[in-house]
């Protein structure tokens, strides 16, 4: 059992960093702002929190109670990831209105969004 333990856990933590990995090379090649946003926002709140959950799970099995400073972490992480990159793609889009494209030519664009829902 603790063997299976041992290579579940690692394997969590190699598929964290990757991850992690992945969103920080997402930050550093894109070259658009909102490419840039969308990368470590969603690979490494996935990245950190696989690493958050093998902490978690290595306390537990060792008869620790888990830590609440890592749990602390991973509550903080999963709420203010999303909304912070919400929040910096509408500060984005209302900075760079002027270079926003036109909607398509034979639409009533206007008209629609006037219209309510039904």
């Amino acid at each position: 059992m603790i063997t299976f333990l041992q290579i579940a856990l690692s394997a969590l933590l190699l598929f964290g960093s990757f991850f992690i990995l992945i969103g920080a090379l997402g930050l550093v090649r894109f070259s658009d702002f909102f490419k840039r946003l969308h990368a470590p926002t969603k690979a490494s709140t996935l990245g950190v929190g696989c690493v958050l959950a093998c902490s978690v799970t290595y306390h537990i099995f060792l008869g620790e109670d888990p830590q609440p400073r890592e749990l602390l972490i991973t509550v903080f992480l999963f709420i203010t990831a999303p909304i912070s990159a919400h929040l910096m793609a509408k500060a984005a889009l209302s900075l760079m209105m002027e270079s926003r494209p036109e909607p398509p030519a034979g639409g009533n664009a206007e008209a629609d969004a006037n219209t309510p829902p039904r």
